[in-house]
């Protein structure tokens, strides 16, 4: 299995566990946070999804500068809806991420443009997959805060 592959792999279980959890959260829990300086549950779905489009420009040399997101003024109705509106774009950056060779993982720098920290690409994919996964533990959290049965998602 090549490195670009197995980058893959890891976003792709890593999204199929987000989507496990997000499908735990019932509807009347959508706008719940644990105090008023925090995202809502709702909010994290959207941040994790809507961060793909932007991963994307940034991983192509693309700017920052305009940045307009697709999800602008657009209402939260369900994470069913959430899901497949940004399925056209989780797939652009898979796609993305696919065409990579070994020597651009290693060699390649990306610079973020939120702290202008410079990482190699390769390193810069799995960061981004650490992400996912830091919000699908503050996502384990708020389930757990609001009583709700949390969904295994070790298996």
């Amino acid at each position: 299995m090549t490195q670009t592959e197995l980058i893959i792999l890891n976003f792709t279980e890593i999204r199929r566990k987000s989507i496990k959890l997000w499908n735990g959260l019932p509807e009347r829990y959508y706008h719940w946070k644990p105090d008023e300086n925090a995202m809502t549950a709702f909010e994290i779905v959207r941040h994790v999804l809507e961060a793909d489009y932007g991963w994307n420009i940034i991983i192509n040399s693309g700017s920052m500068a305009d940045y307009q997101t697709p999800w602008k003024n657009r209402s939260f109705l369900s994470i069913a809806d959430e899901l497949e509106f940004a399925e056209p774009y989780r797939n652009q950056f898979l796609e993305s991420v696919r065409q990579f060779s070994e020597k651009e993982l290693n060699e390649r720098e990306i610079i973020h443009p939120g702290n202008g920290e410079k990482k190699l690409l390769g390193k810069y994919l799995l960061r981004i997959g650490y992400h996912e996964s830091v919000h699908g533990g503050q996502f384990l959290s708020y389930l757990r805060a609001m009583g709700i049965d949390r969904p295994d998602i070790w298996d």
